[in-house]
């Protein structure tokens, strides 16, 4: 997702975005250690969303 697109959602939004990643990274580490992950690129992608989704949480709420 854009960071446009994220920065126009709800704190609440964004918290429900971060808890789908988190499952996303557990499921694909996961993957990845058994031997399964077909694109480990899928990783590294959700890993910088996830960073994107938990600065733009703590940039909403520093600015409340």
């Amino acid at each position: 997702m854009k960071k446009q697109n994220l920065r126009e959602k709800t704190v609440l939004d964004l918290q429900i975005r971060e808890k789908e990643l988190a499952e996303q990274l557990f499921a694909l580490r996961l993957q990845k250690v058994v031997g399964q992950l077909e694109k480990p690129a899928k990783l590294r992608t959700a890993k910088r969303e996830m960073a994107r989704v938990l600065t733009i949480i703590r940039e909403k709420q520093s600015e409340a």
